[in-house]
């Protein structure tokens, strides 16, 4: 049985305060086992059941109370971004920075880390050192070879792998880069680019910098300056790839990270089986067959 951690006070044992990771999932979007918010906070809560000193609680389509994000240690957003950003919504984005001035931490998964530039930008790169910015950034399908990794709490245990995403990179960051550690960089292929340009396919500094053969970053951790830490990933269309394992434990190396709770040596453990990946997906229509063509009499 796993215990909460201890506080030793006058020769008087204590149970210290858990901490608490809100996972927020977004609306449903895109196809069948693509962007699968809900299964994917839900499959992440399942392998941090049990961890000690932890609790987590799940907000599926529903943006929490004010008092909900007080409680909380580490803030996890999976979601669509850009206008429909459920952070981009009302005064959710003055809720967010109460809270995150005092030092919780703020994680964003896959579309999640996109803003617009007229909202949610500057806040995006204060919170967690990153953002996707329309032609600037682009998302591409592509195979990322992740073959060297940093020596980071969050790189724990989690061995070199290739994974095809929608990585998306050439990412927006502070001009400094100050508390900002790369801890998923790869160089794109050729592939990438074979789109034409447009708010998202392609842009002439993209386009330059993967002929450059420049490494993109597409996750990393961020050390705000008033003591709060970030993480994101534009990893994440894929609900299957929760079963890479280094992906995973990846992930969740890092929502202990946010949270400030110590990271194994070797890395967060948990398991995902089928049945756990076929869990609380949503119930999205399977895309339309096209009409064969019809022989005319």
């Amino acid at each position: 049985m796993r215990y909460p951690a201890l506080l030793l006070l006058s020769g008087v044992m204590l149970f210290a305060a858990d901490k608490k990771i809100l996972l927020i999932a977004g609306a449903p979007s895109h196809g069948p086992g693509h962007h699968e918010h809900h299964a994917g906070v839900r499959l992440l809560e399942k392998c941090l059941a049990g961890t000690a000193g932890l609790k987590t609680e799940v907000f599926n389509n529903v943006w929490p109370t004010e008092s909900a994000l007080a409680s909380a240690t580490a803030i996890v957003i999976y979601s669509d971004g850009g206008a429909k950003h459920p952070a981009l919504q009302e005064d959710r984005l003055a809720q967010l920075d109460r809270v995150l001035a005092r030092g919780t931490g703020l994680g964003l998964l896959h579309y999640a880390t996109e803003p617009t530039l007229e909202k949610g930008q500057k806040e995006f790169l204060r919170w967690v050192g990153a953002a996707f910015e329309i032609h600037w950034s682009v998302n591409p399908h592509w195979d990322a070879n992740f073959n060297t990794l940093p020596a980071h709490p969050i790189t724990r245990g989690v061995k070199p792998f290739t994974l095809r995403d929608e990585w998306y990179f050439h990412l927006r960051f502070p001009e400094a880069r100050r508390g900002l550690t790369p801890i998923l960089s790869a160089v794109p292929d050729a592939s990438t680019m074979s789109r034409p340009d447009g708010h998202h396919s392609g842009n002439p500094a993209a386009r330059a910098a993967v002929a450059r053969g420049e490494p993109q970053t597409v996750a990393w951790a961020y050390e705000r300056a008033g003591g709060g830490r970030g993480f994101g990933t534009t990893g994440g269309h894929y609900h299957s790839n929760w079963a890479q394992e280094d992906f995973r434990r990846l992930v969740l190396n890092a929502l202990l990270w946010i949270a400030k709770l110590e990271v194994p040596a070797s890395g967060f453990h948990s398991t995902v089986t089928p049945a756990d990946l076929a869990a609380n997906l949503d119930p999205k229509p399977l895309p339309k067959a096209k009409s064969a063509d019809v022989k005319k009499k």
